[in-house]
């Protein structure tokens, strides 16, 4: 019963629909995390039932081979005694001869009970091999999955990540619009504008008022002309 159960554990493990189990999570990762957990346990109770049943199944077979070779033994024994029987029989020596055959007899029963107990044994043997042939079967499924398991975790989350540095970047992009007249970059361009056209007022002032100086310093030099040219007159009159 116990290793129709590990057996059973193993089968549907190993058949179980990772996709569909992710399909009906609500959060695909901690399913998965719980999964990689669950499968890394259940892989590790498996392993040890297996190499239970495997222990059993060499046993049984040391067991086995025992037998075949007591039985080898017990046959060769009961020649040597009946060769020997046959050889006090020619003799003349009867009742030696029948002591022989007797030992011979119990020899050829021992062999015909180690003959029974190995082929008895061989049914066990092979239904045991057949399961464990099953169980390392379902381990290496188990492992498989596990590693497929672990693959879809890693793609999972590294996909988390894309998205969300995705959705970060469009959420900063939305906050920076060059064309929106409300918005910091906006603002700053105008007070920018303001600036320039500020220095530009001042730069046209400042000409403005250089050339009246000029202005102002030659209309000067003329009427000190005037006024050196009156009193040139002067004198000669």
């Amino acid at each position: 019963m116990t290793k129709q159960t590990i057996l059973g554990r193993v089968a549907q493990l190993a058949k179980a629909n990772i996709n569909a189990l992710l399909d009906q999570a609500e959060d695909p990762q901690k399913m998965l995390d719980q999964l990689i957990r669950d499968y890394t346990n259940n892989i590790r109770d498996a392993e040890e039932a297996v190499s239970t049943t495997i222990g059993n199944l060499r046993m049984l077979e040391a067991d086995h081979q025992e037998d075949v070779a007591a039985a080898g033994e017990w046959g060769d024994k009961a020649r040597a005694a009946s060769t020997k029987a046959d050889q006090l029989r020619s003799a003349g020596s009867a009742a030696e001869a029948d002591k022989f055959d007797n030992l011979a007899k119990v020899a050829l029963q021992r062999q015909l009970q180690s003959e029974n107990e190995a082929k008895g044994a061989e049914p066990t043997i092979a239904a045991q091999t057949e399961v464990v042939d099953k169980l390392k079967t379902g381990l290496d499924q188990m492992k498989t999955k596990l590693t497929e398991l672990q693959s879809k975790r890693d793609q999972l989350v590294a996909r988390a990540k894309t998205a969300q540095a995705q959705n970060q970047m469009m959420d900063a992009a939305k906050n920076i619009n060059v064309l929106d007249p409300t918005s910091e970059l906006s603002r700053f361009e105008e007070k920018v504008r303001r600036e320039e056209a500020k220095a530009l007022g001042k730069q046209e002032l400042a000409d403005s008022s250089l050339d009246a100086q000029f202005e102002k310093l030659d209309s000067l030099g003329d009427q000190a002309e005037i006024e050196a040219r009156l009193a040139a007159l002067k004198q000669t009159a």
